[in-house]
């Protein structure tokens, strides 16, 4: 990896963009309100993610020395703390006498001067020991955390529909008519946090992939990841239209109900497509990776079936989201009890898990017939057994508590299993997806040898 100054910018970039991203899964934990000792560590980790983010700048910088992990550290503060004035309007109190100016003064300045500190220690300290050198391009490290912030994004959109908090908040750009990002954080309780949460994480992940957009232009050449980075960014912004379709029904700037249509149809395409998109920049980070680039044996497929069949298990897997998106939608409220489903595709989504985890099986087994040297085959297909056993188990068990549930308090255990179902079922999509991809890299057919 080049030493140039410009590839040392991307990746502090890429460092700050983590520490963030760090920072808001802390923060999103710590306003669920866990309690007092427990808020205040989480308070504490978040300066430690700091420390770390500086801490890896320093061990990755030019020269073994402090003042060079310092600078390195400092750096990924500056940038982490621009990352999150996405969420320091919403600190402005109404209960306060300060005028805004003062508040915006106060508040910037304080997140500037802490991230600047803990990063600069943590780079001095970073800059003392060994060098870490660094074996991946910049633009597949920027790809990967894009990739795990919109993962973050899967779980809060996950919790906003386990919650039925969806419409918790009734305008869009707005929320309350208070301008998104200056919502104030002593109205955000009960559904209004998480659904308004989710919506500050999409804001997130729109100027990640503006970001990563930006950096692979700038340093990939490749006609397939500048298009796919092009493309993600347009299905980033569809994805955040229709989420705000999903709320209001077209575009309007009223919170009266009578100029609201909430529409679930697009609240299923929403999340199908929110699945998409974490599968497209995994992908991404992939094509911008070091291995994808390198000179690569090409072996013979054993008899050709997997590259076929590793394709067919993506198209099963997107019907199998497809069902579970509509039934957790497609609920019917009730006044006195829990939301009833429909049936038929509660059965769809029964009977073809049996038919997804059978072809997870045979594709799985399949990928680990190749050799280990052959990485990333067999590696990924052990991981397509490893998610798919873990599915298969949390969606028995969210199926238990949707169905024993009786009253309209949401149990705990159904909302970490719905969850966990969810998200693990992104991670198998996009499994599935990078097994596919690698497939077709590493190997040829039979009869073209």
């Amino acid at each position: 990896m080049s030493n140039h100054p410009i590839d040392r910018r991307g990746l502090h970039l890429a460092l700050a963009f983590a520490t963030s991203v760090f920072m808001w899964a802390i923060g999103y934990v710590a306003m669920m309100r866990p309690g007092v000792v427990a808020g205040e560590v989480l308070f504490a980790l978040m300066f430690v993610a700091l420390i770390l983010g500086g801490f890896v700048a320093g061990r990755l910088s030019v020269s073994s020395s402090p003042g060079a992990g310092f600078r390195a550290g400092a750096l990924v503060g500056v940038l982490s703390a621009t990352v999150n004035l996405l969420i320091v309007g919403s600190l402005f109190g109404s209960d306060t006498q300060a005028s805004v100016w003062t508040q915006l003064v106060n508040w910037v300045g304080g997140l500037y001067g802490a991230s600047i500190v803990c990063g600069a220690i943590g780079g001095a300290i970073g800059g003392r020991g060994t060098r870490w050198k660094l074996r991946f391009p910049v633009t597949s490290l920027f790809g990967w955390v894009t990739a795990a912030t919109i993962f973050l994004l899967l779980i809060t959109g996950g919790l906003v529909t386990g919650l039925e908090a969806g419409l918790a908040v009734p305008d869009w750009p707005n929320s309350f008519g208070h301008n998104m990002l200056l919502y104030p954080l002593s109205e955000m309780k009960g559904g209004i946090y998480y659904e308004h949460a989710h919506r500050l994480y999409g804001m997130l992940v729109g100027v990640s992939a503006v970001t990563l957009l930006v950096l692979i232009m700038r340093f990939e050449s490749a006609g397939l990841v500048r298009a796919l980075a092009i493309i993600g960014v347009l299905i980033v912004i569809v994805q955040g239209l229709m989420g705000a379709l999903r709320v209001t029904g077209n575009f309007t700037l009223s919170q009266d109900a009578a100029d609201l249509a909430p529409s679930t149809s697009i609240g299923v395409a929403h999340g199908i497509f929110g699945q998409i998109v974490f599968a497209l920049y995994c992908w991404i980070a992939v094509l911008c990776g070091a291995r994808w680039k390198s000179p690569a044996t090409q072996v013979a497929g054993e008899t050709g079936n997997g590259r076929s069949l590793s394709t067919v298990l993506i198209a099963f897997l997107f019907v199998q989201l497809l069902s579970g998106a509509i039934y957790r939608h497609y609920q019917v409220p009730v006044v006195d009890g829990p939301a009833t489903y429909p049936k038929w595709a509660m059965h769809l989504h029964l009977s073809w898990s049996v038919v997804v985890f059978v072809m997870s099986l045979l594709v799985g087994l399949r990928a680990m017939r190749f050799p280990k040297s052959l990485r990333p085959l067999p590696q990924l297909g052990h991981g397509i057994l490893m998610l798919v056993g873990l599915q298969f188990a949390l969606g028995i068990g969210a199926f238990v508590f949707v169905i024993t549930r009786k009253s309209l308090a949401i149990p705990t255990g159904e909302i970490i299993f719905t969850t966990m179902h969810q998200a693990t079922g992104a991670l198998l999509f996009a499994t599935s997806v990078l097994l596919a991809v690698w497939w077709r890299r590493l190997t040829v057919l039979p009869s073209s040898t």
